[in-house]
């Protein structure tokens, strides 16, 4: 599975020509909102698992959601 951005990233690359000024200035904008996008669907699947903890003293951490990220968007972090 790949995140929005990460699909608009694709076809941006497939589609536009990248030999021109915009187009490169489309791809570092996409670029740029990866990580941003990466922080928001770990911080709600943090928040997600605190909600539904059965245990409330579990410390839901960065790393877990960054290894969920990892693992759901096919990222080359695995």
């Amino acid at each position: 599975m790949k995140t929005p951005m990460q699909e608009l990233l694709e076809w941006v690359r497939a589609t536009l020509p990248m030999d021109l000024d915009t187009s490169r200035m489309i791809e570092a904008k996409i670029e740029s909102m990866l990580e941003k996008e990466k922080e928001v669907i770990m911080d709600a699947y943090i928040e997600g698992q605190r909600v539904f903890d059965k245990f409330p003293h579990t410390q839901w951490t960065n790393d877990q959601a960054e290894q969920y990220y990892n693992q759901t968007f096919n990222t080359k972090e695995k």
